[in-house]
């Protein structure tokens, strides 16, 4: 291994934690911002509608690789139901996602984040997720108000999601950087570790003892075939990285 010039980073369960979602606590919360309400629809009930109509179109899109933009299903589901807002429609997304699924840094993330800022080592994030780039931002930027991702990249932003390597690819071009010279952590054996060496980048496996309750693929905790670092804490990177701080 040799110092990486960049180590790039997944959100969920990686840098942030969320304990579990809960959408009808998250509609709850916005609804108390609905500027008309034609039919006074309850939370329940709206919940109810957007699994009726967005559950299995949501899968099959994943299942094809692809991403959804939150924001049209937002937009689709609350046009039809003739509800509006009195607040524009990135502080709807985010309001409800800040009440449904409440995060928190997972530990010691701020920590690596502060070693690599002191250590000049460039950071950013590849993230799977509906919920539009701008709102991933915020909740990154209220996990760690003090550090600056040079990108993010939402999956919901570019269509493709991990473990696609155009994504990773997207990445290395942003940063103009080789493969080479990138590290990618992330908690999934399939979409980080696998979908990092893909695309030729070192990847980096976080094992957190944390629960994850949206764990996708049931072989998660097998040990990928490929070259990897295995940690099961964020200090840990830091010891791998001093180890090797003066390898180029």
């Amino acid at each position: 291994m040799k110092k990486p010039k960049m180590i790039l980073f997944d959100y969920g369960h990686t840098l942030g934690y969320e304990a579990d979602f809960d959408g009808v606590r998250g509609t709850e919360a916005i609804m108390r911002h609905a500027a008309h309400n034609k039919d006074n629809l309850g939370a329940a009930e709206i919940s109810a509608f957007i699994e009726s109509v967005h559950g299995g179109i949501t899968q099959d899109a994943r299942n094809a690789g692809a991403e959804i933009n939150n924001l049209i299903y937002q937009r689709f589901v609350y046009d039809y139901l003739q509800i509006g807002f009195n607040l524009p429609p990135e502080q709807i997304e985010l309001m409800f996602w800040n009440n449904a699924s409440p995060a928190e840094a997972m530990p010691n993330a701020g920590k690596v984040l502060d070693y690599l800022a002191a250590n000049g080592i460039r950071s950013g994030v590849i993230s799977n997720i509906s919920f539009s780039g701008v709102t991933l931002e915020k909740r990154l930027n209220g996990l760690f108000p003090d550090h600056h991702f040079e990108f993010i990249i939402a999956s919901s932003e570019y269509m493709y999601r991990k473990p696609n390597k155009l994504l990773f690819e997207l990445a290395l071009r942003k940063a103009d950087l080789a493969a080479g010279d990138v590290w990618y952590c992330g908690d999934s054996t399939v979409y980080d570790v696998g979908g990092a060496a893909g695309a030729g980048i070192f990847p980096v496996w976080f094992h957190s003892e944390k629960q994850c309750f949206y764990r996708e693929n049931k072989g998660a905790d097998e040990r990928p075939a490929c070259d990897h670092l295995y940690i099961r804490d964020w200090l840990e990177l830091i010891d791998a990285l001093e180890s090797i701080k003066n390898i180029y």
